[in-house]
């Protein structure tokens, strides 16, 4: 009975072990999905009333472990099952990121009122409460498909493990990458709270005042800035999409640096997806008429 429990105890720690390097892998290569995450996340969870940002935060994230929940079983049944199926999931979740990307810069370019961060507005409660559940949806879907690459990309680590450590691996790195991505948002979120209360703590004296307006004066440019960096990353993760999983993108200008033909070929299929998506609106408003 009792080398039967060290067997077990023995079989665990190896199991233990396999994910421990694995996990480690599969981390280095998420690594630069997760900074894009990131970037697109912090900007979607920002831009609300103070009172509201951290309840949104939370919010965003139980929509994010939902996902994930959702798409780590799908995926490790679709790649036993049916493994041609991933890349056209993902090939249309690119789109869809093309979109955005695309939608955000006509915005940018030809709907822009003034350059402070758009705040969420409560004229009623009722009014404050759809916007509020409209950007969390926005973002919820989002983390999805960038969920579903982060998945994906950790799974090619292990396909040659057992589905044992296929699971217990991909499961980590799903927790890991919403655990830290959105903690570290919370962190950006409540950069000024840390500023104003390092002022109020240092009686507005000192090095420690000095640090607290830095961090006040900091959080816009942040906030700004990951608004540009994220919509780039929508725009690097949609083009890696279709470049890594259609033929004919992989070997189109073999000569041009990877980066730039990523960027082009995202915004041909956000340009394209927003055309459609407007043709379609005007259509569906004829037959209504």
């Amino acid at each position: 009975m009792a080398s039967g429990i060290f067997a077990i105890l023995d079989d665990i720690g190896a199991l233990m072990d396999d994910v421990a390097v694995t996990s480690k892998l599969a981390t280095r290569k998420t690594a630069g999905i997760l900074g894009d995450d990131l970037a697109v996340n912090a900007e979607k969870a920002t831009g609300f009333l103070k009172n509201r940002e951290l309840p949104v935060l939370w919010a965003i994230t139980k929509g994010s472990l939902l996902n994930k929940a959702i798409i780590v079983p799908i995926v490790l049944a679709l790649n036993y099952f049916l493994p041609e199926a991933i890349k056209y999931i993902l090939i249309l979740g690119g789109v869809y990121l093309a979109f955005e990307a695309v939608e955000k810069i006509v915005e940018y370019f030809f709907h822009r009122g003034n350059d402070e961060p758009k705040v969420v507005e409560q004229k009623s409660e009722d009014e404050g409460m759809q916007a509020e559940k409209a950007k969390i949806k926005s973002a919820i879907i989002t983390d999805f498909i960038l969920s579903l690459e982060i998945v994906i990309i950790a799974l090619s680590t292990v396909l040659e493990k057992s589905l044992t450590v296929q699971i217990v691996t991909v499961i980590f790195i799903s927790l890991i990458a919403t655990v830290g991505v959105y903690g570290i948002v919370a962190l950006i979120v409540r950069l000024d709270d840390m500023g104003y209360k390092l002022i109020a703590y240092s009686k507005e004296k000192g090095l420690l005042t000095k640090i607290g307006k830095i961090l006040v004066a900091a959080l816009p440019i942040i906030i700004k800035g990951l608004s540009i960096v994220g919509t780039f990353a929508l725009l690097l993760v949609s083009g890696g999409i279709f470049v890594h999983n259609i033929e004919y993108f992989h070997h189109l200008l073999p000569s041009w640096p990877s980066l730039l033909k990523e960027l082009l070929i995202a915004l041909g299929f956000g340009l394209g997806a927003m055309f459609l998506f407007v043709i379609g609106k005007k259509v569906i408003a004829a037959f209504k008429k």
